[in-house]
């Protein structure tokens, strides 16, 4: 199974969402993802399972193919990929383990792809911890997991988020804040958002950007500019949805106090664009 993680490269695979089949990547680039696999595999001499991380860098219309890691084990992603394909894998590696041969088995070719979309989501125990700072990075702090199932990736991806326990509001306000190498990646988002009907709010250099775009946004003061605030206006249930990627780190940043602001008022927010 050849999955694409939602989150870049530096956040640990069990924190970051995946969907299979890929949502972005070309025949070409799976296919040599496989033959890569393939050869480690026969190199490491591996019966059974393993799992295997890749990080893909785009380079115009190339990819480079950089390998991570190789681990000749099972993973908690092997039921998802069992699920996910109406393959019972687990067992399949079990009796190759112990003797058996995948020709016997029925396995001498790589499966089609299933028609639909899964998308793995973790989930986080950040509820329990007041005033932690909910940015992720190389280590993992999911303590599980749900998976949703579609016919396309929008409606797949949407169904792992609300099954996560965020629920997706369809109108009301949109708080953006990002740092400054997404204010220009941000501005097509924002700008459905403005479509859809919900108003943006935003403070600093980010409501700049999006009103020199030409979206219209409310001016939310800093936390050290005046009330209301965006924390406020989360506890008065007049925030919907947040998109914040973070220029700094830490529960004392302002930052980081928003972002634990949401987790405690049950507001959805999303700390990278790729998401």
């Amino acid at each position: 199974g050849v999955m694409e993680h939602i989150e870049e490269a530096g956040i640990h695979s069990g924190d970051s969402a995946c969907v299979l089949p890929p949502y972005t990547f070309p025949r070409e680039l799976i296919e040599e993802l496989k033959r890569q696999t393939r050869l480690l595999a026969a190199e490491l001499r591996v019966c059974g399972l393993m799992n295997v991380q890749y990080a893909i860098k785009r380079s115009g219309q190339s990819f480079d193919i950089h390998l991570i890691e190789v681990n000749p084990r099972a993973s908690r992603t092997v039921p998802f990929v069992g699920k996910a394909t109406g393959i019972p894998w687990a067992r399949i590696a079990a009796k190759v383990m112990v003797g058996k041969k995948l020709d016997e088995l029925g396995f001498t070719r790589d499966p089609p792809d299933p028609r639909h979309v899964s998308v793995k989501e973790v989930v986080f125990p950040f509820s329990k911890f007041p005033g932690v700072d909910i940015i992720l990075g190389p280590e993992m702090r999911s303590t599980g997991e749900v998976m949703g199932i579609d016919v396309n990736f929008a409606r797949a991806f949407a169904k792992s988020q609300i099954a996560s326990g965020t629920h997706l509001p369809t109108q009301g306000t949109v708080y953006v804040s990002v740092r400054d190498a997404d204010k220009q990646s941000v501005l097509p988002i924002v700008k459905q958002f403005e479509q859809m009907g919900f108003t943006i709010l935003a403070s600093g250099g980010t409501r700049a950007a999006i009103e020199t775009a030409g979206i219209k946004a409310i001016h939310v003061p800093k936390l050290n500019e005046g009330r209301p605030n965006v924390i406020d206006m989360m506890k008065n249930g007049q925030v919907k949805l947040i998109i914040n990627t973070p220029t700094r780190k830490g529960p004392t940043t302002d930052e980081g106090r928003i972002r634990a602001a949401a987790v405690a008022t049950r507001t959805p927010i999303f700390t990278t664009l790729t998401a």
